[in-house]
């Protein structure tokens, strides 16, 4: 059969195709034109929407507004007052640069257009009714600013407004996209109306009060109560918002904002950066709740890599990645009772000695402690002998003191064999014995097995596997990585991998899997932590199997020993499974308990 002739599509057919790319629903309508009113420094954007967005959005701003000259070009495609040349493309500093979405949506739907520049005495409106035609600018009434009316999303587009889900499901699009601006631009008053009801209220928030009041409104007070604020500079890169506890983890990654230089972005990168900060303290299946900015120069990432601007690609990922999971993982291990903020440049510490670990072989070990660096195997002994650097005798003898000063306070007596009830400045302190313990001797083993060095054995039959040719090019390319962390990974063959040196901490382990895992993890964000969780999780496994059991007595200076200890470890508020090991009720929680005035 003969091919069809080649032939020009209409105008209005491309600007349909092109809406396809960046209106997808109403929520998408809406994300445009709040970036273009924030593009404008608006400080107060109010949204209106009728039928979830389907039958009418309208987006009002006090921004800069549209010269009346600019009012028609405005809905034209290809025109935008952001970019005039292809450097600027490496330098976007704004949120919307590409000048197609007014004209898309006036492509698909019935728009109005109605702004008033500073400098001008009037506003002018002009119309599109999603034809090719756009009508004349006339004369209206209108403060400085814009204001966007859309009403009856794809009218002219039967077929794509039949892919758009319920009323209630395209609000909560809706709101979600307002949410995360919102979260994006503090200083920028929000307003949401739906079917004339008002949703959200959010005044601008200019300082540290006033922020934390909108994270409370759109993320809830649970989380607000329960994050902790990090502001960190490394390498270039500016990390500040708020983290998550344990205690607000949740089922699914559904709470989890990321902002690359004010833009709210879904990034592969920075969700598994993050993952491997939280893998200590999260249980397996619990995703942590986040609000994360990072600011770094324009020129180091790309932001025209998506239609809709939904994603960034980062010229130094693996630069990236390490960074974020450092910095994070610093800031959840420093959230412990009376610790200290670090300064703003101080960079967390990786399990690995930067120089690798060190080549010493040891024999077969079996899964006990005799695994362990020696230091922790004679401090297990008797736990006594783990806080010999603590002041027990002190808080023994002054235990007034130890209340104001110490987080946890003081000892007053250990109930059913599990708990150590404490007396601190707040109230009570209800502490679990064990996995307070457990936390502890973790973070020491870790920190043993970093000074020691891994130790390592030669396998006497090396273990083979089968690799493809990107399997055999990442081994090359990472053998320094295996190196670092005690794996002699080498290419026999075209098809053959082998493994001739292990650490002696995973010795029983299926080796082969573990190395194909982390090559599919190098393969898919330029680095793996797999090794190094796997040797965590048999220190994590001898730890809850050393540490101390229920029923088992502690006189007042060894669980004041236990208190100290834990304000002074990293992540003690939470035991290797996620769960908490301590916590608070204040005075007032027990007068209110008691029905007792003050």
């Amino acid at each position: 059969m003969m091919s069809a002739r080649i032939r020009r599509l209409s105008p209005q057919l491309v600007s349909q195709i092109a809406a396809g790319e960046v209106v997808e629903r109403p929520a998408s309508v809406v994300k445009e034109l709040l970036e273009n009113s924030l593009d404008a420094d608006a400080t107060r954007i109010t949204v209106e929407v009728e039928q979830g967005g389907i039958r009418l959005i309208r987006i009002r701003d006090n921004g800069s507004g549209i010269h009346p000259d600019d009012l028609a070009l405005a809905l034209t495609r290809h025109a935008t007052s952001k970019i005039t040349r292809f450097d600027d493309l490496q330098h976007v500093a704004s949120l919307g640069f590409r000048g197609e979405a007014l004209p898309s949506i006036a492509s698909v739907a019935r728009l109005t257009l109605t702004a008033r520049a500073a400098d001008q005495d009037t506003a002018w409106r002009v119309t599109g009714d999603g034809g090719d035609a756009i009508g004349e600018p006339l004369p209206a009434p209108h403060p400085v600013g814009t204001t966007v009316e859309v009403r009856d999303l794809f009218f002219n587009v039967p077929a794509r407004r039949k892919f758009l889900r319920g009323e209630r499901t395209e609000f909560g699009h809706i709101e979600d996209s307002i949410r995360r601006l919102a979260l994006s631009r503090f200083a920028v008053g929000f307003g949401l109306w739906h079917n004339q009801r008002m949703v959200l209220d959010l005044d601008p928030a200019p300082d540290a009060e006033a922020q934390s009041r909108r994270l409370a409104e759109l993320l809830g007070r649970q989380f607000a109560a329960a994050s902790v604020f990090l502001d960190r500079n490394e390498t270039g890169l500016h990390l500040w918002g708020w983290i998550g506890l344990p205690a607000v983890s949740r089922a699914q990654p559904d709470q989890q904002y990321f902002f690359v230089n004010g833009r709210p972005v879904r990034d592969r990168t920075l969700a598994h950066a993050v993952r491997q900060a939280y893998q200590d303290i999260l249980p397996q299946g619990r995703h942590p709740a986040l609000a994360l900015h990072l600011e770094l120069e324009p020129a180091a990432l790309d932001v025209n890599v998506h239609p809709a601007k939904h994603e960034v690609r980062f010229r130094e990922s693996a630069l990236i990645h390490e960074s974020v999971r450092r910095m994070v993982q610093t800031a959840l291990a420093e959230a412990r009772p009376g610790a200290a903020p670090a300064p703003v440049t101080q960079a967390g510490q990786r399990l690995w000695p930067a120089d690798g670990f060190g080549s010493g072989r040891s024999g077969d070990a079996d899964r006990g402690q005799q695994r362990l660096p020696s230091q922790i195997r004679e401090r297990l002994a008797v736990y006594g002998q783990l806080h010999a650097s603590t002041p027990t005798t002190a808080a023994a003898a002054e235990p007034d003191v130890i209340a104001e000063s110490s987080p946890l306070g003081y000892a007053l007596a250990q109930l059913h064999g599990c708990y150590v009830l404490a007396e601190n400045s707040a109230g009570l302190v209800v502490v679990d014995m064990h996995a307070a313990h457990e936390r502890i001797l973790y973070e020491r083993m870790k920190t043993a097995l970093a000074q020691d060095r891994v130790q390592t054995q030669t396998l006497m039959t090396p273990v083979t596997f089968a690799v493809g040719p990107r399997e055999r090019q990442l081994i090359e390319e990472y053998g320094a990585l295996f190196a670092q962390a005690g794996l002699d990974v080498a290419v026999l063959g075209p098809e053959t991998g082998a493994v001739r040196q292990i650490p002696a901490l995973l010795a029983g382990l299926d080796i082969a899997g573990l190395v194909r895992d982390t090559l599919a993890d190098l393969a898919a964000h330029e680095a793996s932590d797999r090794l190094e969780r796997v040797i965590l999780d048999v220190l994590a496994g001898l730890a809850c199997h050393s540490a101390v059991r229920a029923n088992r007595p502690l006189n007042l200076l060894e669980m004041n020993a236990l208190l100290r200890d834990m304000e002074r470890t990293d992540h003690g508020g939470q035991c290797n499974h996620g769960r908490p090991t301590w916590a608070q009720l204040t005075l007032e929680e027990l007068d209110r308990l008691f029905r007792r005035g003050r």
